[in-house]
């Protein structure tokens, strides 16, 4: 049985979580492996007013939404559980936008020398040249089938290697090459994985979506309920531009041969009287017509020509074997 300020912390670290994800359901779900404490002082420092962290065990964190889930169902607290697994912490957006945060965190990534028995994230390369290392620690390299020469007292690498690979765990040889050469191959921060949004959790990467692309995806939805109403014979507000023009068009039909007339359509007459004055307004339009004919006319030019060669060789044929 834990004591009572144990169990009074513990309440209030709940009350603390569900609070946060009812009242400010805008959240960011990060990563924390291989950050240091100075890192997660000065994310805070940064945030201070504008989010809030909090981070904790993973248990207490699901016995906490478990219990909210129970009491508040509409809250979208079990799909939030369920994504609670491995280091991971919440950023709750206070008085800021998500991008904010994550701006924030990719501020504070710091490169970080390779750790035997850590997976490595990308492929590590050493480049070719000079190393630096006096020829007594060849060792090192001959145990990694690294190829070296000595030059000028010092070792060189013969050409690029790979020492790392991606995926793979970063053996002790390997972190004690790194260190003597003096390289930070990792770059470690909190890593943005999930959006908890609304009683809804999706990937991060949906925040990298632009505006216009959005706009454009939405604009392709209206057209498409547009064309729906205007094939089924179903006003929607999405056609009704279309359905205005084509009005207009029946209305300028109407009044083109009569005389009448108003502002809107004044223009219509005016191409109608003067078909070159719609060209002269509207010259790409009246350009396809003319190289359609042209084609037309180089067609007809080239079955004449085809039809009076086939005539000049029957002709031929007559009179070979006439």
């Amino acid at each position: 049985m834990p004591n009572a300020e144990k169990l009074a912390k513990k309440n209030a670290y709940f009350k603390q979580l569900t609070d946060l994800c009812e009242n400010y359901p805008n959240a960011l779900i990060v990563h924390a492996d291989h950050v240091g404490s100075k890192q997660m002082q000065n994310i805070r420092i940064a945030l201070r007013g504008k989010a809030q962290i909090l981070m904790g065990k993973n248990t207490m964190i699901r016995r906490a939404l478990d219990n909210r889930h129970a009491e508040n169902p509409d809250a979208g607290l079990d799909k939030l559980r369920a994504v609670i697994r491995g280091n991971i912490g919440f950023i709750f957006a206070v008085d800021c936008t998500l991008d904010d945060i994550r701006e924030v965190v990719a501020k504070y990534r710091r490169p970080a020398m390779a750790k035997a028995g850590v997976c490595s994230p990308y492929d590590v390369s050493v480049p070719a040249g000079p190393t630096g290392l006096d020829p007594s620690q060849t060792s090192f390299f001959q145990a990694l089938n690294v190829a070296t020469k000595i030059v000028k007292g010092q070792i060189e690498l013969v050409s690029e290697t790979i020492l790392c690979k991606e995926g793979n765990k970063v053996t002790a040889s390997e972190q004690a090459l790194l260190a003597k050469l003096d390289i930070r191959p990792f770059e470690y921060g909190l890593e943005v994985l999930q959006v908890f949004q609304d009683g809804s959790v999706f990937d991060a990467a949906v925040l990298d979506i632009k505006d216009d692309v959005l706009i454009g995806k939405f604009m392709a939805g209206m057209a498409n309920v547009a064309a729906l109403g205007r094939e089924l014979g179903i006003p929607t507000e999405a056609g009704l531009p279309q359905m205005f023009a084509n009005a207009f068009k029946n209305v300028a039909a109407l009044v083109a041969d009569i005389d009448f007339t108003f502002k809107e359509v004044e223009d219509v007459k005016k191409f109608l009287a003067d078909p070159s004055a719609y060209q002269a307004a509207n010259p790409g339009a009246a350009a396809a017509p003319a190289a359609g004919g042209g084609g037309g006319a180089a067609k007809k030019e080239a079955a004449k020509k085809v039809v009076e060669e086939e005539e000049e060789e029957e002709e031929a044929d007559f009179d070979l074997f006439g």
